[in-house]
């Protein structure tokens, strides 16, 4: 679409009651949605740019912010649609939050607090080896987490709605408390086949850790020199990284591995089910990412599943 002379009309209305919020006039025809974000929001104070979904549709996507003006399907008056998200929390806040929780909330069980298991077992340990490697292995886990938060990840999406903090930790809360109870119960029993499983275990999931930092170092140089624009992500020289031949979402197979080598580990139900929820709700994530890539590149490689290596 060719470049238009002249200011455009911006006139933004409420989504469900259709009622005008504010009539932008002598608005540049290479204006960004951000841009008009930031206008209204002088108009409207309490609905900082975060808490806007600006749509040409009532019921479509929200449009992004590096979308300009003149390139969207309007005439020279154009008529936006806003939704307020609610208020909204930074993605590094919410992930702070989320993994220093089951950090700690692993050392009660670890420990045995007094009001944890029966008084008589209060500040005990363990007889078994693998029930303090289990610990190393999962603080590891979540400080590994928290330094990616802080150095490495670098998010398209600033914030989320605050109300979902709430279930998310839960989430993560709630299962940590539930593994660390069984895992550091005085009634434990260690894995079947003794120190070769673990020894494996340990192995397995020390190559997924690496694996799984190796793609979030990957994916965070894609969007260097603070970029949005999205990239196809290709296998580097790290061999960690060459699983992208044959996978979109690296980064959750490892994640997924590294929830396997902790339930052979510890031999825990509890875990093998926690391990369950993340291969689902990953899959569902990774083929999410994985259709978005096949609609934006045309030359996106054939031969890529969205997390399993020729199967899914």
């Amino acid at each position: 679409m060719g470049t238009r002379a002249g200011f455009f009309e911006v006139e933004i209305l409420d989504w469900k009651t259709k009622e005008q919020l504010c009539f932008l006039d002598k608005v540049e025809p290479n204006a960004t949605i951000r841009e008009i974000r930031l206008m209204f929001h002088k108009l409207y104070p309490r609905w900082y740019p975060a808490r806007q979904s600006i749509k040409l549709d009532p019921k479509g996507k929200s449009l992004r912010d590096e979308e300009i003006l003149q390139h969207l399907p309007v005439g020279t008056t154009a008529t936006l649609y806003f939704k307020d998200l609610g208020p909204q929390i930074g993605w590094t806040t919410v992930f702070l939050i989320e993994y220093t929780g089951p950090l700690f909330i692993y050392f009660l069980f670890y420990f045995r607090m007094p009001f944890v298991y029966e008084l008589d077992e209060r500040f005990t340990s363990s007889p078994h080896p693998v029930v303090n490697l289990a610990c190393i292995c999962h603080s590891f886990h979540y400080i590994k987490r928290l330094i990616e938060t802080v150095f490495v990840h670098r998010f398209s999406h600033g914030t989320m709605p605050l109300r979902n903090i709430v279930k998310n930790c839960l989430y993560y809360w709630g299962f940590a408390a539930w593994l660390a109870y069984y895992i550091n119960h005085p009634l434990y029993t260690p894995p079947s086949y003794g120190k070769k499983q673990i020894n494996f275990a340990v192995i397995m999931f020390l190559l997924c850790e690496a694996g799984n930092f190796s793609i979030h170092v990957a994916l965070s140089d894609l969007q260097r020199n603070g970029s949005k624009t999205r990239k196809i992500p290709y296998p580097t020289k790290n061999p960690f990284t060459w699983l992208f031949f044959f996978v979109s979402c690296p980064n959750y197979t490892y994640e997924v591995g590294t929830w396997i080598s902790f339930t052979i580990m510890t031999q825990c139900v509890p875990v093998g089910l926690f391990t369950l929820l993340c291969f689902i709700q990953m899959t569902v994530w990774a083929k999410d990412k994985h259709c978005t890539y096949l609609r934006e590149f045309k030359d996106y490689p054939s031969l890529r599943m969205p997390i399993i290596p020729f199967l899914l």
